[in-house]
């Protein structure tokens, strides 16, 4: 895989014009939709700042479809449980693709029975969990997103990779910004020392651990190594949690079996996910939830700030303020991932991928 040297001259690409060239790559690998529908979900990354599963990702995914390692036009199979409930199997397709699938039966269901639980396997890293979020909060739902990871952190107490640095995602709807949190359960999302690593920047001290377990600050002995749990025990009985929900249930790898699409391109990754939808209106009026999470909202942000804050924001806040302003000026992307787009345009007007992917 090319990897592309720091440069710190950016190129300004309105929303529209880095979605239709993101498009234009995957159109050379998925149908028409799917390629869309995926180019956006990186896009919308980018708008809200978190690179970490923005364009970057691209050159990882269009390898893994070129090499069938990823099966560019799956069949998802939905097994109904008790009516609320649901499995997806994703068939080894790419996991925006499995995620919105799962989550539109999550918020069927949840529109109909109140609540409702679907899980997914057979599926691989989704991106951003917040994506999938939005969609329930579209719908007038809140929502719980889950999903486990290849090992990057270990357990508390042991020095080896064995859990995922799983997202615990959760939104709830608003008549403002809604709040959505969307957090690993690292101290720092991998994907971030995967990003200093191919801009040549260093990484805080409190990241992560080298593969002889001590402290670094590059993000190259990082990748080596290991993420360290958010606040210690508690992240890592997060982390255990996604296991068990997202991977032990849903039927997909668990317990430090999910396969790293960075490393590994012969195998399919198998994640599992699960999508956790729920009206807000169950114990209020829709208008009295509103009025009540507003109230919630308001008079959070109006406590007194501590030293060096000049305001409090919601979780989710900041990054819907980034997107919108993304969407008026534009998204600046680096030279080095300019000349990634370049590449992979190229690549994607000659590619041949295989039909199905290895199971």
């Amino acid at each position: 895989m090319q990897t592309y040297s720091r440069d710190s001259n950016p190129e300004v690409f309105s929303f529209q014009a880095l979605w239709d060239t993101v498009t234009r790559i995957f159109s050379g690998y998925l149908p028409a939709d799917d390629a869309h529908y995926v180019a956006g979900c990186l896009v919308e990354a980018e708008a809200r700042g978190v690179q970490s599963h923005g364009i970057g990702r691209i050159p990882v995914y269009t390898q893994r479809l070129r090499l069938g390692v990823v099966n560019a036009k799956p069949t998802f199979k939905i097994s109904a449980g008790s009516g609320a409930t649901a499995h997806v199997e994703g068939d080894n397709g790419m996991g925006y693709l499995v995620a919105r699938k799962a989550m539109d039966e999550a918020i069927r269901r949840g529109r109909e029975h109140g609540i409702s639980l679907v899980l997914a396997s057979q599926s691989n890293h989704f991106g951003m969990a917040a994506t999938y979020l939005q969609q329930a909060i579209d719908a007038g739902l809140a929502a719980l997103v889950l999903t486990n990871a290849p090992p990057l952190m270990p357990v508390w107490g042991g020095r080896s990779a064995f859990l995922g640095t799983s997202p615990f995602a959760f939104a709830a709807p608003s008549q403002h910004t809604p709040v959505m949190l969307d957090m690993a359960t690292s101290v720092v999302a991998f994907g971030k020392i995967r990003q200093a690593a191919r801009r040549g920047e260093s990484i805080p001290a409190d990241w992560a651990l080298d593969a002889q377990g001590q402290s670094t600050t590059s993000p190259d002995a990082a990748l080596n190594g290991v993420v360290l749990p958010m606040g210690g025990p508690k992240g890592s009985g997060l982390g255990l949690m996604m296991e068990l929900i997202a991977g032990v249930m849903s039927g997909s790898a668990f317990g430090g079996e999910v396969r790293n699409q960075n490393s590994n391109f012969e195998h399919p990754q198998n994640v599992g996910h699960a999508f956790i939808t729920f009206r807000p209106d169950i114990a209020v009026t829709l208008s009295d939830y509103f009025a009540r999470a507003d109230s919630l909202v308001d008079r959070a942000k109006a406590s007194p700030r501590a030293e060096g804050f000049d305001n409090i924001v919601m979780p989710g806040e900041t990054e819907a303020q980034r997107a919108e302003k993304a969407k008026r000026e534009g998204i600046a992307v680096s030279t080095q991932d300019t000349v990634m787009l370049h590449d992979e345009l190229m690549l994607a007007a000659e590619a041949r991928p295989l039909s199905a992917a290895p199971r």
